[in-house]
Formats: structure tokens, C-alpha cells, sequence
């Protein structure tokens, strides 16, 4: 390096790495390798956090091949030589895609996912395909590669199912890392692991390359990091059209120029916010010690949000919440047609439809909570239903927004602190304990969460920002605010600097 000072890779923004880069403090090459030292420490050895499937084998070829460019021209884009690790569902060219189950070891796609391929465009290295709950959903165990800790107690789940890519970015294993949501999967891990993540309004992002994409519309990739900086500059790489995903046609128009341009210190000045008080979690229970440990954090923030200038409307009620949420339920053929579209990408995929790997002799090493959500039939009417309470909550919640001149609501990221890992693999199998899943109902909504302190346990703790259709902006905004005001990110104990 041509400078004397060390550089600090713990908490490490791009704006930090980018400002190395031009210095001549750093190069791409010793940026990833300093965070493949610490996948080596802390994921493989140390702690054995155990959030890494892959690593990319090229890594350190494409670091030196951007150093070069950099030489030429400068930086390539505003991801250049920026690590980010991927949730093992989206496909990226020579890694395989696992989705953490042994059924799926040996499959190597033979493109890009859509966002892989703007990532590597805007100069990101793919670092590391991260671990999952198995075939995408639950907490994050899997018949490949077992469970991942929790870097704030190795005890406990990082929940799930963008599990290892929440674990990867709060212990400074990347940058930032790229999840994907269906139910809570972004907002939880993120939550429990004290980071910062979004799961867009369907339509901004596509899901083309990715598995559990259309026809299917409730899951979404999106952004995880340490600051609302960094994920607003991933964002900006990651949405846009992509006709092989029709929904993202609905986006069109409602991207910013960039969303950094909503990064406002005093954000939250004037803004008037909804507080929602009322339990949504799954599983949660209200009375419990574990329920108020969680609702003393929320109590401090709801304090923060007032202090930082936001004008509360405290509490909000939605008419008939719980009892529409209560009516979820999936399409009876979308999830094989998904499956079968997704896979349909590849020259060679390894099965061509949802019963052909049922029927494949590793379908039974599966974990049993996969292999019963695979085995799950759905049936019309109650999909059907579905859709109708849908529709009426989304109306519900918009017309109390516009009644109260709401901004935003805010509500707790997940009502409970992070479950056992013990509890979670064997009787009672518990999994998704206190998550919301409003935003994954009402799939056209933005939502956001923050991190807001740790419980008297010292386990991380989190705030929601729920808002309207396509308004990331705002929400971005908002959290940025909330998280200047109080600075509560704090790295765990577990993966120190090396």
C-alpha cells in the first residue's frame, strides 16, 4: 500500500473502500483478499458462524482485472471492487446455485441472474454464494450445509431464510450482500443480525435468474448492509426492467434517479409516521418475557422517532389486520410453474420440473420442513380468498395512511428476539417466531428495516418503515434519519478485526 495508515476493514463503507481505491491505499486485490482472511477466521474456523456455500474461485482474477481498468480509467462503476456475497438462490455464472439442500449441490446455471449481471456491470465481484433456509424458505438450515449461528450469540439462529447473507454482511465477511424475501426473509435476518435490509415493491426488481420467481410475485431480491447509505447505492444497481420478469413492468416509472438523493440527515423532521402497536407476528407471544424485551426496545425508538422531529400518530389501527393477514395463502400452481421457468433458463438444468426432483433419491435427506413445504398443495378457493383479503387489507391500509396524512408506519422489524438454534432443528421446530409479514402480503408496498438497540439479553432489535407503493425514497429517507439520530449498528463481538 502507498500509504502508511492501515486501513480498517471492520464496518468498511463503499464511500471508504472507494476513497482507499483513488488514495492508492488499497487495491481490489487486497480488499478481497483481507475479506477472504475473515471468511477463513470466522465462518470456516473461530466461531464457525457457517454462513458460506461458496466461494468464487475467480475472485481474486476479477480483482486484479479491475485493478487494471482502474489504472486506465478510473473507477468502472459504483460498485467497482466492491465484494458482495449472494443468497444461494440466484444464479450466477460457474457457482453453483444449491439453495442450500444436497438436492440442488450439483447444479451449475450457465447464466446470470438479471441483477448478477448488473452487479458485475457496475463493477461488483461476486465474493460468495451464502447460505439459506433450504430450497428458500424457514430459518437457515439446510441438508448441505447444516445451521448458521448468529454472530451475537452462536447459540442462537440468524433466522432466515436470507440467513447467511445477513450473517456475511454483519460480521464484515463483504461490503454488502444481496438477499431475497417471500415472507420475512429479508427483514428478519437483518433484524437478528443488526444490519440493514429492504424488500422492495414488487416490480423494481426482478427476479429473472432467481429461484421462486414469476409467475409467483411475493418474493423480491433486495438490499442488505451496515449503513442505508450503502444499500441505497445497491439499490440504485439492482432495480430495472427485465422482460423475462413481466412484473417488473410495473416499476417502470417509479425509479429515482438514485436513491441516495433521499439520504436526509433530517429526514424524519416534520414527517408524520404511524406508530402500529398491534401484534403481527407469527407465533409471537404478547405475553411472554421474550415478546416485552422486544416491545422495551421498540418503546426507546418510538422516543427516537420524536425526538429526531417526526410528528407520531400513536397508535394506528388497520381494520380487520390480523384476521385478512390470517387469510395468506399460495396459488396452486404457481410455485411448480416458477420452478419450471426457473430452471428452464439453463442448456442443462438438472431437473425440468418441481415432481422430477421430488422424485430424485436425495429428496429424502431434505430437511423436513422443505420437504413439507414442497409437499404442500394449495388449494383455489383459499387461494382465492386470499387474493380478495389482499386486496381489502391494501385498501385498509392506504385509507388510514391517507386519513391520518401518514408518511410511513413504523412497527417492530420481528416481535421476538432470535430463536434457539436447538429449538428450531428438533420438537418444537420453531421458526418465523414474531415476524411480520404485512409487506409479503401486500406485495406493493416498500418496506425497510433499521436496526434499534439490543434487548437487555444484548441481541439486536429492529424497527420497520412500511410505506406506499414505490416509495423506497421515502422510506430510504426515513431510515437514514433514524439511523443518523442513533447510530445503534454496533458489530458483533464474535469476528473482531483480524
Amino acid at each position: 500500500m502507498s500509504s502508511s495508515t492501515p486501513f480498517h476493514l471492520l464496518e468498511a463503507t463503499i464511500d471508504d473502500i472507494h476513497s482507499a481505491y483513488k488514495s492508492g491505499q488499497l487495491t481490489v486485490r487486497q480488499v478481497v483478499q483481507m475479506y477472504l482472511d475473515r471468511i477463513e477466521a470466522y465462518d470456516k474456523n473461530g466461531p464457525a458462524l457457517n454462513a458460506i456455500i461458496t466461494l468464487n474461485s475467480n475472485a481474486l482474477e476479477e480483482a486484479d482485472r479491475l485493478d487494471s481498468a482502474f489504472k486506465t480509467s478510473g473507477l468502472t462503476g459504483p460498485l467497482h471492487g466492491i465484494p458482495v456475497i449472494l443468497k444461494d438462490q440466484a444464479d450466477a455464472k460457474g457457482m453453483p446455485t444449491t439453495l442450500g439442500s444436497v438436492l440442488f449441490k450439483n447444479y451449475y446455471p450457465d447464466r446470470d441472474a438479471f441483477v448478477v449481471e448488473k452487479l458485475k456491470k457496475a463493477g461488483a465481484i461476486i465474493l460468495a454464494k451464502a447460505t439459506l433456509g433450504e430450497l428458500g424458505g424457514g430459518d437457515t438450515h439446510g441438508s448441505l450445509f447444516g445451521s448458521t449461528r448468529n454472530p451475537y450469540d452462536l447459540e442462537r439462529t440468524v433466522g432466515g431464510s436470507s440467513g447467511g447473507s445477513a450473517a456475511s454482511v454483519s460480521a464484515n465477511f463483504s461490503t454488502v450482500a444481496v438477499g431475497q424475501e417471500g415472507l420475512a426473509s429479508i427483514r428478519r435476518p437483518s433484524t437478528w443480525n443488526c444490519i440493514v435490509g429492504m424488500r422492495p415493491t414488487a416490480g423494481l426488481v426482478s427476479r429473472g435468474g432467481v429461484y421462486a420467481g414469476w409467475p409467483e410475485v411475493n418474493g423480491s431480491l433486495g438490499p442488505m448492509a451496515r449503513t442505508v447509505r450503502d444499500l441505497a447505492i445497491l439499490l440504485d444497481v439492482m432495480v430495472g426492467y427485465d422482460p423475462e420478469d413481466p412484473v417488473t413492468a410495473r416499476g417502470v416509472g417509479h425509479v429515482p434517479e438514485s436513491y441516495t438523493k433521499f439520504l436526509d440527515k433530517n429526514g424524519l423532521k416534520g414527517a408524520r409516521i404511524g406508530i402500529l402497536r398491534e401484534s403481527i407476528g407469527i407465533g409471537s407471544e404478547p405475553d411472554s418475557e421474550d415478546f416485552k424485551k422486544i416491545t422495551e426496545v421498540f418503546e426507546k425508538a418510538v422516543g427516537e422517532l420524536k425526538t429526531a422531529g417526526a410528528e407520531l400518530v400513536d397508535p394506528v389501527a388497520i381494520p380487520k389486520l390480523n384476521e385478512l393477514l390470517a387469510k395468506r395463502a399460495g396459488s396452486p400452481t404457481g410455485g411448480d410453474e416458477s420452478f419450471r421457468l426457473y430452471l428452464a433458463r439453463s442448456a442443462n438444468p438438472l431437473f425440468k420440473t418441481r415432481e422430477e426432483a421430488m422424485s430424485s433419491p436425495d429428496f429424502s435427506r431434505v430437511g423436513q420442513e422443505a420437504q413439507k413445504r414442497w409437499n404442500r398443495s394449495s388449494e383455489a378457493v383459499k387461494h382465492y380468498e386470499s387474493l380478495k383479503a389482499q386486496d381489502e387489507l391494501m385498501t385498509n391500509l392506504l385509507k388510514v395512511m391517507a386519513d391520518y396524512r401518514l408518511d410511513a408506519i413504523v412497527h417492530k422489524a420481528v416481535e421476538h428476539q432470535p430463536t434457539l438454534i436447538s429449538d428450531g432443528i428438533k420438537p418444537p421446530y420453531v421458526n418465523h417466531k414474531g415476524a411480520p409479514h404485512l409487506n409479503t402480503f401486500l406485495v406493493f408496498v416498500s418496506s425497510i428495516v433499521v436496526p434499534a438497540g439490543f434487548t437487555r439479553d444484548n441481541l439486536p432489535a429492529g424497527i420497520t418503515f412500511l410505506g406506499r407503493p414505490y416509495d423506497e425514497g421515502n422510506m430510504v429517507k426515513f431510515a437514514y434519519s433514524y439511523e443518523q439520530a442513533t447510530h445503534h449498528r454496533r458489530p458483533p463481538a464474535s469476528t473482531t478485526p483480524l
